[in-house]
């Protein structure tokens, strides 16, 4: 009998693991003022169209605890078995984040911390509709085909006339009156699903070698339909809208779907070179891909367009090893700094052993969620599961690598750490989704046997069968001959009869009679 392997809840860890995350948050929330001014911070405005309301610092605070409660709350009520560790250390990434916006917010006197826990609650509330709605993973399976065009309408729709907006020569935004959000955010949650769900019907298909090369089985020439197409629309995001880092994100998810779904490095070998052939094309027809590139490898060359990234290295030189400590620095120096340069803010200020801290909790993260993939027993779960801890780690790795001039210079924002609505709101789905998964993976197989499906029969006619008792005993099988021996004489109707018709019955008491 196989080994069942029977998760513990974990809910006292996770309460404890989770206040240690949100007072980390306060803490360098409070950090930044008494640093700068010797005092507790000033009371807060949030600003929101017409409206406008604020409070003492005190109130704030108590805000951002209630929020991390009510979380933790809704995911220990609707998914008990959920990864413990994943839900803390998004709200520890999250409340660097706000301390860090709130830090330059001293700067510009701007209230992006406010703004931004506005749009925190926003983002609990979507995350919460998840936990809550989202009972079971696999339903998401049945809609393949309408996963992949919703994904594919969120990823184009910036191009459309009226509501497309471009910001700083990228095309991917949308404008709906006072609201601006990237589609593109809520795109990689949805194509997620599409692969996932295409790839474990059609992974067998795919799977089948054609001719060798190398020492490798390359896929059939019938069979590369499907990421011709994901190399078309990745054209399509590079020429249209002009963004490496979208294009790089989506294809390389595909890619890395196709590689994990069929087990053939021969998909992975294709997609690197497919990258490799939209790269070229981008740098040798289009300025903005050439300027990312320049930028990358000898930014000192032009100045005043590689502002930029020089700003960032100079951050991290003034910063060192240890940082200049919460509000001590002058990360405001760096253009964007609350969006897209936000991890050269907190490598100023933390230093390189705290941005090393931070890469350290998205790979923990990241981990968890591949744990849990490795362990799911049901394809969708194990290939949507590895989906959405490799673009998560993806946007990670590509934003924080053209920060420190390990890649180009990309557009994505830093999860839960960048100031934005859209990105915040997405990615607490993306967080809703990874726990539903890790709480059916963790979960007794007796619960899951129990909260499926069941079919009442309580309706339906029965009926009583009466039992034969056993002690009726047969008697001896007649032997032939004795029959054939037996002398001729007058026929009567008994001895007509063969001696297999000669039946037995039951009386209502139960005894043989012949």
């Amino acid at each position: 009998m196989p080994e069942v392997v029977v998760h513990r809840k974990r809910t006292v860890s996770s309460a404890l693991m989770m206040l240690l995350a949100l007072a980390i948050g306060a803490g360098g929330y409070l950090l930044v003022a008494l640093n700068q001014t010797g005092t507790f911070p000033a009371d807060w405005i949030m600003s929101f169209g017409p409206w406008q309301f604020g409070g003492p610092w005190y109130a704030g605070v108590a805000g951002w605890f209630a929020i991390g409660g009510l979380a933790w709350a809704v995911t220990r009520w609707r998914l008990p078995y959920a990864d413990p560790l994943i839900l803390p250390l998004v709200f520890l990434l999250n409340g660097l984040g706000i301390s860090m916006i709130y830090r330059l917010d001293q700067a510009d006197s701007l209230h992006s911390a406010e703004l931004q826990l506005f749009w925190l609650v926003l983002a609990i509330l979507g995350f919460s509709a998840v936990v809550v709605l989202l009972k079971d993973h696999r339903r998401l399976q049945r809609f393949t085909y309408v996963w992949f065009l919703a994904g594919v309408i969120l990823l184009l729709s910036p191009l459309l006339p009226v509501i497309g907006k471009a910001n700083h020569g990228a095309r991917i935004w949308i404008e709906l009156g006072p609201f601006s959000f990237q589609p593109a955010e809520i795109a990689k949650i949805v194509l997620s699903i599409a692969f996932a769900s295409y790839l474990v019907e059609r992974r067998d298909v795919l799977a089948m070698a054609g001719r060798r090369f190398a020492g490798i089985d390359f896929p059939r020439p019938r069979d590369l339909g499907p990421i011709l197409i994901a190399w078309g629309l990745a054209m399509v995001v590079l020429v249209f809208q002009r963004d490496l880092g979208t294009m790089l994100l989506f294809f390389g998810l595909f890619v890395m779907m196709l590689y994990v779904a069929t087990e053939r490095p021969s998909w992975a070998i294709l997609g690197i070179g497919m990258v490799v052939v939209l790269g070229g094309l981008g740098y040798a027809f289009f300025d903005h891909v050439q300027t990312r590139f320049s930028s990358w490898l000898n930014p000192f060359s032009d100045y005043d367009r590689n502002l930029q990234v020089i700003s960032a290295q100079f951050g991290f030189a003034w910063g060192g090893l240890f940082g200049t400590g919460w509000g001590m620095g002058r990360p405001n120096l760096t253009p964007l700094a609350k969006n897209d340069f936000i991890a050269a803010a907190l490598g100023e200020e933390l230093g390189l052993y705290g941005l090393v801290a931070i890469v350290v909790l998205f790979a923990l993260m990241v981990s968890r969620v591949l744990k849990a993939a490795l362990a799911s027993s049901e394809p969708f779960g194990k290939l949507l599961a590895t989906g959405l801890a490799f673009v998560f780690a993806l946007q990670v790795f590509v934003i924080i690598g053209g920060v420190t001039r390990l890649l180009p210079l990309t557009g994505l924002t830093t999860p839960f750490v960048s100031q934005g609505g859209s990105s915040l709101v997405s990615n607490y789905l993306l967080v809703g989704l990874m726990l539903t998964i890790t709480h059916q993976v963790r979960r007794p197989q007796v619960e899951l046997a129990d909260a499926g499906e069941v079919i009442s029969l309580s309706a339906d006619a029965t009926q009583a069968i009466p039992a034969v008792r056993d002690q009726v005993i047969a008697d001896p099988r007649p032997d032939p001959a004795d029959f054939g021996a037996r002398v001729p004489g007058p026929v009567t109707d008994a001895a007509q009869q063969p001696p297999d018709a000669v039946t037995e019955t039951i009386d209502t008491a139960g005894e043989g009679t012949r």
